[in-house]
């Protein structure tokens, strides 16, 4: 069935997103869309998953992730992307373009968010922290492996034997020391 109308945790009242032009959708389109979509007031449900919006042009986007469709392409390289800024960011890959500078230490990035992971380093801002302990960290994937210390989750698994790990890079360890000679 149809998912109902998700809570606010599901809603994303973001700025519309850019998509590609399409003029007017035709009849068939809209059909597509509907059967994918469940439309009540101004918020688009997908009918796939809970996620919510006021955008149709957003939904669209979403959608992408269900379809498999990339429209945006690399004209450099065989890459395609979902949304447009994916393959802005992308392009930097190949222009070398670093536009976003930290004002302590001059290092450069391509993408912002970078940019704030690493201001962290200078103002030794934690904001992740364990709900388990004290233990709090910079960046949420430290929080993501530290909490398996709490879970024992091990999901890295040995392809050569039944060893499994908390963290990729152990695995990684594991199979160069333990199975180096066999191939995978």
């Amino acid at each position: 069935g149809v998912p109902a109308i998700a809570g606010p945790s599901n809603y994303h009242p973001d700025k519309q997103q850019s998509t590609p032009s399409h003029g007017s959708l035709s009849s068939a389109s809209r059909e597509r869309y509907h059967s994918l979509v469940s439309v009540q007031g101004a918020l688009h449900s997908c009918r796939q998953c809970t996620y919510v919006t006021k955008y149709s042009a957003n939904m669209r986007t979403h959608l992408r992730t269900h379809t498999g469709e990339r429209p945006f392409q690399c004209h450099l390289c065989p890459a395609a992307f979902f949304q447009k800024i994916h393959l802005t960011i992308h392009i930097r890959t190949h222009t070398g373009e670093r536009p976003y500078s930290c004002d302590v230490c001059s290092a450069s990035f391509s993408q912002k968010i970078v940019l704030v992971r690493h201001m962290r380093t200078h103002t030794g801002e934690r904001p992740f922290c364990c709900d388990h302990c004290d233990a709090s960290f910079s960046h949420k994937d430290g929080l993501v492996r530290h909490m398996r210390i709490h879970t024992e989750e091990r999901p890295f698994t040995c392809d050569h034997c039944s060893a499994s790990f908390s963290r990729n890079l152990v695995l990684r360890q594991h199979v160069s020391r333990r199975h180096a000679n066999k191939k995978r």
